[in-house]
């Protein structure tokens, strides 16, 4: 009977091991590998013009690049990982507690449910450049309608994305309004919330805010997680609105890690120094994400398992 158990386990995890496989070339091909690249890179003092004919091969320069874009004040990469990182944790947040307040109203029987259901994740699936065009006609500190509603109010007009003080509010207020994924994935885990534990709570005099701290969150724990995940993936990549409005400024105060790859990679031409720069965003990115799992088991709740296994 156990070599019978044992043979089919060996078979199992061959057929595991198997199904696996697609997984582990994606992985290999398309991260571990160009992160690998990257890095070597970034050791070189490779050009565009090294891709020209008859001319010289690219030098390895060790870690001189990595020095370059810490110490070149021209380069000033100290302060696009600060403006990139403040700009993740603030959208993130911001997403996450938005996304969850309108996916509790959207939860609620109401009319034309479907209907504000398909309006707030809408804003998700349009191409990125044309939001972020669209609203810098809309945001636009002189003929911008919001800035003409605010006068019309006798309101103080805002400068938007002219100003450093509020460029990365104003792009953090449009990654909120773009975050309809995630509503989408918080109302599934809504509706996924054991109703039995509610109406106990209920019978037992709980209102509301009681429910909501008590069963409510601590159930959605998982998803919230996931969530904040994705939306931390998603944000420390932001490049687009520096791209279609904003080219790294006012000043410097929207130059996103990845603009400034971008500038140094396909503007500059410098590919060793923009493989460095990716390198050192990598790493960035895994330790906040790494700092994000290391402190879920402190706060995630998982229904019908033992929190401190």
């Amino acid at each position: 009977m156990k070599t019978k158990k044992s043979i089919i386990a060996i078979k199992e995890q061959r057929a595991a091991y198997v199904f696996l496989i697609p997984a582990l070339l994606g992985l290999s091909f398309i991260t571990y590998i160009p992160l690998m690249a990257a890095f070597g890179v970034g050791l070189t003092d490779l050009s565009v013009s090294h891709f020209f004919p008859n001319s010289p091969a690219p030098e390895f320069i060790g870690f001189s690049n990595y020095r370059e874009i810490f110490t070149n004040p021209m380069i000033d990469f100290g302060s696009s990982i600060i403006i990139t990182v403040y700009f993740a944790l603030f959208a993130v947040v911001s997403s996450v507690i938005y996304s969850m307040i309108i996916a509790m109203l959207l939860n609620r029987k109401m009319p034309g449910r479907g209907f504000f259901r398909s309006v707030f994740y809408i804003p998700y699936i349009l191409p990125a450049a044309a939001i972020m065009i669209g609203w810098s006609f809309l945001l636009d500190p002189t003929n911008g309608i919001v800035n003409a509603i605010l006068r019309q109010l006798g309101l103080q007009p805002s400068l938007f994305f002219s100003s450093s003080t509020t460029v990365i509010p104003t792009i953090v207020l449009i990654a909120v309004w773009t975050s309809g994924n995630l509503i989408v994935i918080f109302l599934a885990g809504l509706q996924n919330v054991p109703r039995v534990y509610q109406e106990a709570a209920e019978i037992d005099g709980a209102n509301y805010l009681q429910r909501l701290r008590h069963i409510t969150i601590p159930c959605m724990t998982p998803i919230i997680f996931y969530n904040l995940l994705m939306s931390l993936v998603v944000n420390i990549q932001v490049v687009i609105p520096a791209l279609s409005i904003t080219k790294g400024g006012p000043g410097r105060s929207s130059m996103f890690m990845t603009f400034l790859m971008y500038n140094e990679g396909f503007r500059g031409g410098r590919l060793g120094r923009a493989s460095a720069i990716a390198f050192v965003f990598f790493v960035i990115a895994a330790i906040l994400a790494a700092v994000l799992f290391l402190t879920s088991k402190s706060w995630i709740f998982y229904e019908g398992g033992d929190d401190k296994k």
